[in-house]
């Protein structure tokens, strides 16, 4: 086991990955900015790095500070939380370059499923149902013309190297193609450096449902279940939970024992989610994520295992604490991610938390790294903190969460709380029946 964890991340998982060391009995080193001097992580670690001003390329982002801050301290390994450097090839080859481990999956695996066109490439060999479409890039408008002819309109271009919406259009008729096809690619080069585009069938009404996975880098592979993470405005997820109201038992079994042999087929290491559309009742790859998911504490309720205890133990090379048949599903849990944001612009509220009081109760968590008289910075993510509410049923986790929410005050800043109070009494939400769509139109309804 690990002598002593460097923490590569700020905020609320920075937290959650030191509380897990901590109780694993592993000494803690946490990098911060100027900007995040005073904060939670800060203040509770063994050891802690100053590595560069507010802006995350000099900081957060910033390779040889957190490589320095390293052998500085004698950090044996790195978890690198969400966000940041957490998908960087580059990073976990140069810190075993160091001879120190990177939490996580290889740079190899890292990089396959970086490149979107790679990975479906990839999914589709092991295994894994793909959306219709292109098989690689496209730039040429005819071979564009000839696969959206092929599979059907409407369809989507998306960027290879995207994510978070940008560099993706959907093209109705063949004169939109043309157009989407070109913008999407100048969206792609300005925003990731890489112009290749692809198109895929445009699903109507999807849910997005994601697989839970955990390798252990020397062929054996589980799924932790599925989340669904269908409420979303402008491609981020704001709700999630765990199980799915649209699946059935049968259909949540399927897909994660082929999630669980793709894992193990691919030789994988560490934690991953598998995420796919779903729609009349089939599921189609979007992304693999090589890492940690923020809204990973719904799989930790439903299933009693803490997925970073997890990622700690694969990566010092004591292998998967659980088998297949040891894992049982319990219950229902619902994620809602408190954002420092105006609940109906989502326009960011930097600045100073007057008060702050969290709910409590039987099946109520609050992961946050927040406190009365903290300043939030304007610097990163708006994330302030996470609820996550545990019942033995939807119904009874749906009660639950409307009555922590009731109890949950934070002033000083505008927040999305206002949203999920508007959520959970909301007869859709109620009944599950809502698909990737609905918030934006919700919402569009509402203001």
């Amino acid at each position: 086991m690990f002598q002593k964890i460097l923490i590569a991340n700020r905020g609320e998982i920075a937290l959650r990955v030191l509380r897990a060391a901590k109780e694993l009995g592993i000494k803690t080193v946490v990098v911060h900015s100027t900007a995040d001097a005073d904060a939670m992580h800060v203040r509770l670690a063994d050891e802690s790095v100053c590595i560069g001003p507010p802006p995350s390329r000099d900081s957060y982002l910033n390779i040889h500070q957190i490589v320095a801050a390293c052998e500085i301290t004698g950090a044996d390994a790195v978890h690198p939380g969400y966000g940041f450097l957490s998908e960087n090839a580059k990073f976990a080859d140069i810190l075993a370059a160091h001879n120190i481990t990177f939490i996580g999956p290889s740079g190899d695996h890292i990089r396959v499923m970086g490149d979107k066109i790679e990975a479906k490439r990839t999914a589709k060999r092991l295994g894994i149902p793909v959306v219709p479409g292109s098989e690689g890039a496209v730039s040429d408008e005819g071979e564009a013309k000839r696969i959206a002819a092929e599979i059907g309109y409407p369809v989507i271009i998306k960027a290879s190297a995207g994510g978070g919406g940008r560099g993706m259009k959907v093209a109705r008729t063949e004169q939109d193609l043309i157009r989407a096809l070109q913008t999407a690619s100048s969206e792609a080069g300005a925003a990731f450096g890489n112009s290749e585009v692809y198109i895929e069938k445009f699903l109507e009404k999807p849910r997005h449902i994601e697989i839970q996975v955990f390798g252990d880098g020397a062929g054996k592979g589980i799924h932790l279940g599925e989340r669904d993470c269908s409420l979303q405005r402008r491609h981020q997820k704001v709700w999630e939970e765990a199980n799915s109201p649209a699946l059935n038992e049968e259909q949540r079994t399927r897909i994660g024992e082929t999630c669980a042999r793709a894992i193990a087929d691919l030789g994988y290491s560490g934690a991953g989610t598998i995420e796919f559309l779903y729609e009349d009742g089939e599921f189609y790859f979007i992304e693999m994520n090589t890492r940690l998911q923020v809204e990973h504490p719904v799989t930790e309720a439903i299933t009693g295992i803490d997925l970073v205890h997890e990622q700690i133990r694969v990566a010092s090379g004591g292998g998967l604490s659980v088998r297949q048949d040891e894992v049982r599903f319990l219950g229902h849990a619902i994620e809602c991610r408190i954002n420092a944001e105006d609940p109906r612009t989502f326009t960011p509220s930097p600045g100073t938390i007057t008060h702050f009081h969290t709910p409590g109760g039987l099946g109520i968590r609050v992961d946050s790294g927040v406190y009365s008289g903290y300043r939030i910075p304007p610097y990163y993510d708006s994330l302030i903190g996470k609820l996550i509410v545990h019942g033995r049923n939807r119904v009874e986790c749906m009660m639950r969460l409307r009555r922590a929410l009731d109890e949950f005050v934070v002033d000083g800043i505008k927040t999305t709380l206002p949203l999920f109070r508007d959520l959970v009494g909301n007869a859709d939400i109620a009944n599950g029946d809502y698909d990737i769509h609905w918030l934006e139109k919700h919402l569009a309804e509402t203001v």
